[in-house]
């Protein structure tokens, strides 16, 4: 049995977890519920650096400490414009006017000017490693098929492959257009998939559970949708297309229903990614945290009692979870596959 591809596919989780754990930058609360569920928020790749060292035109974090490990830099105009969406959105999320979330983007040099930047975080890692995983699990299908010998992992990933091509893209788009987007739906797949299963494993973060992933993959989506269509229908046809054959004085009303729909579609993909495996994280955490409630305001021996429970339910959720990971890149996939095809075939 060759055991290159299960080798390789173990140890680029595991550095992904190590290289997380070693450069994220830790949450802090004194209030133990709120710690544990500050494991769903990305984290920051910072270096931690000693006092009084020479930090030269490299970002220093807010908490003066340390340095963002990773930095991309949003120069003139694009800076200036994110920080003011940023500082909007910390309006709205905080209900005052006044908060702000520029401080999480500002670079600050040592020659006493500032920058914007959008700083890595650990989720980028868990994202980089999925597209690895992708290399290198499905790496061998081809040769499989065209050969017939290959391991249990590649034999294994040609039964997902073949069953998205033959079950949810042929019998959307027909076999001829399936050919051509037959790639692009199995990437969207299997990346969604393997950063939901390595959420799962223990010192990971899940990186669709940051609704600016999930936002970034409707996004795509949402490209899809409107390039694909405009290619094979053409520019204006696209557009005009949107709308079915309707009264000339309700055309302007259905133009408008029917450009908001073609936004709200990837908008409710990205929510249910999101949603879904956040919820089930949080869930997780809930049960986790009945040891430290009772612990807290029954005595220890209450909080030693109850981990059995609350560690058994948190198991059983782990497992309906695993379940999700897997269900969640099929409805994602199997949704872009029907909205990209309405686009390409407005008649259906």
């Amino acid at each position: 049995m060759n055991l290159l591809r299960p080798i390789l596919a173990v140890a680029v989780i595991a550095i992904a977890i190590v290289f997380s754990g070693r450069f994220s930058e830790h949450h802090k609360s004194d209030d133990v519920f709120q710690q544990l569920y500050l494991h769903l928020m990305p984290a920051n790749l910072v270096q931690h650096s000693e006092h009084g060292e020479d930090h030269a035109d490299e970002a220093v974090s807010e908490h003066g400490d340390s340095e963002l490990l990773f930095t991309l830099p949003l120069p003139g105009f694009l800076g200036e414009t994110f920080a003011g969406i940023a500082n909007g959105i910390g309006g709205l999320v905080a209900g005052d006017p006044h908060a702000a979330l520029t401080h999480h983007y500002q670079v600050d040099h040592a020659d006493g000017t500032s920058s914007y930047g959008i700083p890595v975080t650990n989720l980028q890692i868990f994202q980089l490693a999925a597209v690895l995983l992708i290399f290198i699990l499905l790496g061998g299908i081809a040769n499989y098929l065209r050969g017939g010998q290959a391991d249990y992992l590649t034999r294994m990933f040609t039964g997902f492959a073949m069953y998205i091509r033959d079950e949810m893209v042929v019998p959307v788009m027909g076999v001829e257009t399936a050919k051509k987007y037959l790639p692009f739906f199995l990437s969207i797949f299997f990346f969604i998939l393997f950063m939901n299963v390595m959420g799962l494993v223990p010192g990971s973060a899940t990186a669709t559970a940051s609704i600016f992933i999930t936002g970034a993959l409707a996004a795509i989506t949402l490209f899809s949708i409107v390039i694909c269509g405009m290619v094979v229908q053409g520019p204006i046809a696209f557009w005009k297309n949107l709308v079915p054959h309707v009264p000339i004085v309700l055309w302007p009303l259905m133009f408008f229903v029917e450009l908001v729909g073609l936004f709200v579609k990837p908008f409710a993909l990205m929510i249910r990614l999101f949603a879904n495996m956040t919820g089930g994280h949080m869930v997780v955490l809930s049960f986790m945290g009945l040891i430290f409630f009772f612990a807290a305001n029954m005595g220890n021996a209450a909080g030693y009692g109850s981990s059995p429970v609350a560690v058994g339910f948190a198991g059983f959720i782990m497992i309906i979870e695993a379940f999700v990971a897997m269900l969640q890149a099929y409805i994602f996939t199997q949704l872009s596959i029907i909205f990209v095809n309405m686009a390409i075939h407005p008649e259906h």
